[in-house]
């Protein structure tokens, strides 16, 4: 009861600058003779360096209370919770909506493609039957595909995990950079079954180049690659990115700039750890035998008949990301509030279960647009899969646009580069998590309903 709690000063920074600075920056007290705590790799990538402090502890306030503040300051509480309940009804409907008439849909084309059996009616095939022979013919660029699907498996596991361990307390926001510092561990200690998933999928759709396919999905993510190059573009441009945003930092004299030994141990981990436990993957797929599909693929590719404006690729990739993206932009102004307008984001129940809503609308709506292409007679369904559900990312990258013109108040080059640069790269990786889903939906999907049709 009478003991001296130890008060700490952290980041200092404001709502017209994304740059924090350390406390001692600025001509406040601070007290020289305590010494210095050390802060986990969470805080420091967040730019936080905590300082002692000459000041004492309110004997008012209560331990147990002491976030009370916090959440009494948080505007329009009630309203902000009532929003999240309605969005979640609304997309819980319409995904039980989809999931019905897939369904009902399916069930009479099954129970009528097996009740023909005379061969005059076997040549009059019509709808999704009539391409069995081409819808697991291998996708073009299957190196990128294989590669990006590795990475995003790599980005959903260590997102559900670090949000079900915020979900059981052990990331709050009283543990200061915690939430940071599981995902990094996480990410590097996932290359295993990224190199898996990529080794997998690329020796199913008929690739040969394995060490290429594990060096791109051990760099961090793939790159826009041809099967004769052997680069990694978006590693280059993530990298590049990164590092500009932190030579600005360092420029501008930000405690967010990356010190040169913390570089130097993220580097360390990554082609210490995380590089090895992907060849170790990339080994077990590779020796894996092929996946095996319920129908053969013929010799000479099927002609796609003439598409309608609907079932063409872009408008259907365009209309694809608008549901998932609908369950998620209340959750994304809480979260970007808490990332450039200094508030603290606490909901982490609600953010797990809106993760799961996104996981389920996701599969489902790239699963009901595959379905009307399979049945336009059109069999490339890899790619568009993948992109029709990772178009959500567009959306989340236009929204950010909107959200930075519309609420924030941050002047200087300097804050509007690293608001884009930084955006960009959580655009980049909220693609490969939702087309990643989409894609393991539509072969789940495909592979379902080919497998369960009489094919002569």
């Amino acid at each position: 009861k009478d003991s001296t709690i130890e008060l700490f000063v952290n980041r200092l920074d404001s709502v017209e600058s994304v740059l924090p600075y350390e406390y001692t920056a600025f001509d406040f007290c601070y007290d020289e003779s305590e010494k210095r705590p050390s802060e986990n790799l969470g805080q420091v990538l967040f730019g936080e360096r905590i300082e002692p402090s000459p000041y004492k502890e309110d004997k008012t306030i209560r331990w147990a209370s002491r976030w009370d503040y916090i959440l009494e300051s948080m505007p329009h509480t009630n309203i902000q919770w009532f929003s999240i309940m309605n969005s979640l009804v609304i997309v819980l409907f319409l995904s039980g909506m989809v999931a019905m008439i897939m369904l009902r849909t399916l069930h009479k084309d099954i129970a009528r493609y097996n009740q023909m059996d005379s061969v005059e009616d076997a040549q009059e095939e019509f709808g999704w039957k009539l391409v069995h022979g081409d819808v697991f013919r291998p996708p073009r660029k299957g190196m990128l595909l294989s590669v990006f699907l590795g990475s995003g498996t790599q980005i959903f596991i260590m997102t559900f995990v670090t949000l079900f361990f915020a979900c059981l307390g052990f990331l709050s926001p009283a543990n200061r950079g915690a939430l940071m510092t599981c995902a990094v561990v996480l990410w590097v200690l996932l290359g295993t079954p990224a190199g898996y998933v990529a080794a997998r999928y690329y020796k199913s759709f008929g690739g040969e180049k394995w060490k290429t396919n594990v060096l791109l999905t051990a760099f961090l993510c793939p790159g826009w690659v041809n099967e004769e190059i052997n680069n990694s573009f978006e590693l280059k441009v993530v990298f590049a990115d990164f590092f500009v945003m932190n030579l600005i930092l360092w420029g501008e004299g930000s405690s967010a700039a990356m010190p040169f030994g913390t570089l130097v141990a993220i580097l360390a981990l990554w082609f210490c750890i995380s590089v090895p436990l992907t060849f170790i993957g990339a080994y077990f797929g590779f020796k894996k035998s092929g996946i095996e599909h319920p129908v053969r693929t013929n010799q000479i590719p099927r002609q796609i008949p003439e598409q309608s404006f609907y079932t063409k690729p872009l408008p259907g990739i365009v209309m694809g990301g608008i549901l998932p993206f609908g369950c998620i932009f209340i959750q994304l102004f809480f979260i970007l509030n808490s990332i450039w307008s200094h508030q603290m984001y606490y909901m982490f129940g609600f953010l797990f279960l809106v993760f799961i809503i996104l996981l389920i609308t996701c599969s489902e709506a790239t699963i009901l647009l595959c379905y009307f292409h399979l049945c336009a007679e059109d069999y490339h369904w890899q790619w568009r899969s993948f992109l029709t559900s990772g178009f959500t990312a567009v959306y989340f990258l236009v929204y950010a646009i909107h959200y930075f013109f519309s609420k924030l108040q941050i002047s200087g080059l300097a804050s509007t580069i690293l608001y884009f640069g930084y955006t960009m790269i959580m655009a980049l990786i909220f693609f490969l998590f939702t087309g990643t889903i989409g894609f393991f939906a539509c072969f789940w999907f495909v592979t379902k309903i080919y497998s369960v049709v009489k094919v002569d």
